[in-house]
């Protein structure tokens, strides 16, 4: 008896314990709402500046094992249309917060570990998303249980639901079976780690020639590992995969893009940045036509950090001003230029460093052979030249230090992709074979007689180098200007600017 009334006692005391341990976290988390909440819109403010949105908390219910309030998002201005949230619009999440040590939520699933709380959110059905709901058939699209530790860092997992909506008037329809997604991020949100799954989903519209048009993409797999430099560059290992992405025209089978597998890896040493990008494809179809695979294989060097963060920056808080300017939607070539200009005038910032790229390499391979690309370049930072460049020559050496590159393409395997263009085109085979077989000869005769190709054991090849003003081509050297004059700009004036008289 006196065993069972100290056990008794050791319960009663832990449940003591454990009550008074809620409720000082609630009481905490009530506290540190407002921080938590301007600490998330200097996030916003960071990601998206042009974006005028804003987050606030509503309703605050605090008790003892658990609380609730309502996350509100808003657009910041009540005059101008957001182009996610109109003015007096807001996406409300509705907000279950387990308290520690032990929340029960987490209890639930068997996790142990003690931690500050345990939260769950779901959306609240508003008119900015009544359609999400329309489509999950009255239920939130989104529920998500996020574990807070007692240093800040967070994990939450995410269910996205499955959904379906149409719309007769138009014949679109939008399916997916759903889907989840796990992010974890330290106190800081510098080290962030995502992985996500989505089985699938449907898209049907329609086309110029008002014919049904469906797409469908199967098995999404995005993962990623990544932190903040001291810049504030997000770097780190990304991958996405995708098992089938198909689309079909009046119930006609386009195209089928199988087996696209991607991956980066970034790091930073002494304000630099560097690393590699990776794509691979194992097979695309056309009309039932397979037109072979292709790799892609990137490596960068020597990006400067602060300069990289800036012609960020300063690119899209520019790309997001012109898109809002009145009018510039409807005019494509006035749209097109500006756009250019923009890339022209931040492109300093990103060759600060000096940096370089290599291609190493893009290629497309088929039954009958492989073509490729191998392209190195290595870039001069234009800051360091004071002087203004005054023509085109000058302009070159002042961005471009050194380049080498190389194009092979198979003839073999170029007459194979154009004979299955002509199949699908609608040719018979052996017209096709026919018609491929001239093409390919031609295009080699056309290049040789002007002196961009050559031929090598059945390839055409192109070979260009480039350093300190002089030019190589096909191993015919000459300077750059006889370079631009012969297959770039003729008649053109390459010597410096003349003083007006």
């Amino acid at each position: 008896m006196k065993k069972t009334k100290i056990a008794i006692g050791v319960v009663v005391a832990l449940g003591v314990i454990w009550t008074g341990a809620a409720w000082l976290t609630g009481k905490q988390l009530e506290k540190n709402m407002d921080q938590l909440v301007q600490n998330a819109n200097a996030q916003i403010d960071n990601m998206a500046p042009e974006s005028r949105l804003r987050l606030s908390y509503q309703d605050f219910q605090r008790g003892i094992f658990s609380s609730s309030a309502r996350i509100v998002l808003q657009s910041s201005s009540q005059t101008e249309d957001n182009s996610l949230l109109k003015p007096g619009q807001s996406i409300v999440f509705d907000e279950k917060i387990d308290h520690g040590p032990f929340p029960f939520a987490q209890l639930k699933k068997f996790h142990l570990i003690p931690g500050m709380a345990s939260v769950h959110s779901q959306l609240e059905n508003t008119d900015a998303v009544k359609a999400l709901f329309s489509m999950a058939q009255g239920k939130s699209v989104i529920q998500a249980d996020t574990r807070i530790s007692y240093s800040g860092a967070t994990t939450s997992e995410i269910t996205l639901l499955p959904v379906d909506y149409s719309d007769a008037q138009t014949g679109e329809r939008f399916a997916s079976h759903g889907g989840t997604l796990n992010i974890s991020a330290d106190n800081e949100g510098d080290k962030v780690n995502f992985n996500g799954h989505l089985d699938s989903l449907a898209l049907t519209t329609k086309n110029q020639l008002n014919m049904p048009v469906l797409f469908t993409a199967n098995g999404l797999q995005l993962d990623a590992n990544t932190h903040l430099t001291q810049e504030g560059m997000r770097i780190g290992d990304q991958s996405v995969n995708l098992k089938t992405l198909t689309a079909a025209v009046n119930g006609q089978e386009a195209f089928t893009v199988e087996g696209l597998k991607g991956k980066s890896s970034f790091n930073s040493e002494k304000n630099l940045i560097s690393g590699t990008i990776d794509y691979t494809l194992d097979a695309l179809k056309v009309q039932d036509q397979n037109f072979g695979q292709g790799k892609l294989f990137i490596k960068l060097a020597q990006f400067d950090a602060n300069g990289v963060k800036a012609f960020s920056d300063n690119y899209n808080r520019q790309v997001q001003a012109l898109i809002s300017e009145p009018g510039i939607s409807d005019n494509p070539a006035l749209y097109q230029q500006r756009m250019s200009q923009v890339l022209s005038a931040n492109m300093p910032l990103l060759l600060k460093g000096s940096p370089t790229v290599n291609i190493a390499p893009l290629s497309w391979k088929n039954d009958q052979g492989e073509s490729t690309l191998n392209l190195a370049i290595d870039f001069n930072d234009p800051a360091s030249n004071a002087a203004q460049p005054q023509n085109i020559l000058l302009n070159v050496d002042n961005v471009l230090k050194k380049l080498d590159g190389k194009l092979s393409i198979s003839m073999g395997m170029a007459t194979e992709l154009m004979t299955r263009v002509a199949i699908a085109e609608g040719y018979k085979q052996e017209d096709a074979a026919k018609l491929a077989d001239q093409q390919v000869k031609g295009v080699a005769a056309l290049g040789q007689l002007f002196k961009l190709t050559t031929q090598q054991d059945n390839n055409i090849v192109t070979s260009l180098q480039y350093a300190a003003g002089q030019v190589t081509m096909n191993g015919e050297k000459m300077p750059l200007d006889q370079f631009l004059s012969r297959y770039y700009m003729q008649d053109s004036d390459t010597s410096p600017a003349k003083a007006p008289q």
